[in-house]
């Protein structure tokens, strides 16, 4: 993704939620450090909208720290573990959706869970890779 585009994205898209969700601008948003979202026209965006939401520092060698991640690892497992394999891509679609939506609640009760364990391994590791 370009980052001249990502501005927009996130003006028609996470804009709108973020003050419906967090109607009293306390809303924090998430981000990775992919180069579309550290580009100086991302971040003064970002910047223009303190009051309605704030953009959580991510440190730039942390993807432990990143819970989506561990989830598309799981939905990626129970995929592979699915015979026969997907014949195209709209079975690869539906399957994915399948999984998604019958994904445990334990599961991110778990995982929101772990995060004061994750980042403590984290400062640890300085940034660096950990067990998660």
């Amino acid at each position: 993704m370009k980052a001249a585009n990502y501005p927009n994205i996130i003006a028609d898209q996470l804009h709108p939620y973020m003050a419906f969700v967090f109607q009293t601008g306390n809303g924090i948003f998430q981000q990775d450090n992919a180069p579309c979202h550290k580009a100086r026209i991302v971040l003064k965006w970002f910047e223009g909208r303190t009051d309605k939401f704030h953009l959580m520092f991510w440190p730039p060698t942390s993807p432990d720290l990143n819970p989506i991640e561990h989830i598309w690892d799981v939905m990626e497992r129970q995929l592979r573990a699915q015979t026969p394999p997907c014949p195209n891509i709209s079975t690869l679609c539906d399957r994915y959706l399948d999984i998604w939506y019958n994904l445990s609640p334990v599961m991110y009760q778990k995982l929101v869970a772990s995060m004061p364990r994750r980042v403590a391994a984290d400062l640890k590791a300085k940034g660096g890779a950990t067990r998660y």
